[in-house]
């Protein structure tokens, strides 16, 4: 507690507390969504999948950093509120879990919250220059985790070889 009350730690939301960082010119900065999301693993012995526009965001697919960040999970429903950004644990089922943690996971993702109308050549080139060969080889082993018109697109991203 008198940690607290000097600033040496501060409290996130219940249960989770971090070591604020000091720039210079900006002041107090707040935790990275990554940095958080790794001590709810940790914490909770969950699983979490980035999901919607965090997922296109962490792929380069989309430009806009969301203020709601969703992430999928094995464990309970949570909100943390952290000033205005939010970061939301969703419970869902085993099949969208089953490639928690895969870069496979993360196309699966941001594909279903592009939607098939709007996944053009554009965001398919871009897939294929940013993954590696073994992220390619991995969609082609998590194809039945995807919805259909996912896994069309996830071939035909693995499947080009010349990058």
């Amino acid at each position: 507690m008198r940690h607290l009350r000097t600033n040496i730690i501060r409290q996130l939301s219940r249960g989770l507390y971090d070591f604020p960082r000091q720039d210079a010119q900006l002041g107090i900065l707040a935790p990275s969504v990554d940095a958080i999301a790794s001590a709810l693993k940790t914490r909770h012995a969950i699983r979490l999948q980035p999901s919607g526009g965090y997922a296109a965001n962490l792929l380069g697919l989309s430009d806009q950093v969301p203020m709601k960040v969703v992430f999928l999970t094995d464990g309970p429903n949570r909100r943390i509120p952290l000033g205005k950004l939010q970061i939301i644990l969703k419970r869902t089922n085993p099949r969208n879990m089953a490639t928690a943690g895969k870069m496979s996971g993360l196309v699966i993702q941001a594909l279903r919250y592009l939607g098939a109308r709007h996944v053009n050549s554009h965001i398919i080139t871009a897939l294929q220059q940013r993954l590696s060969i073994a992220d390619k080889k991995q969609l082609l082993v998590d194809l039945g985790y995807a919805p259909a018109w996912v896994a069309r697109l996830m071939r035909q991203i693995a499947e080009d070889s010349s990058h």
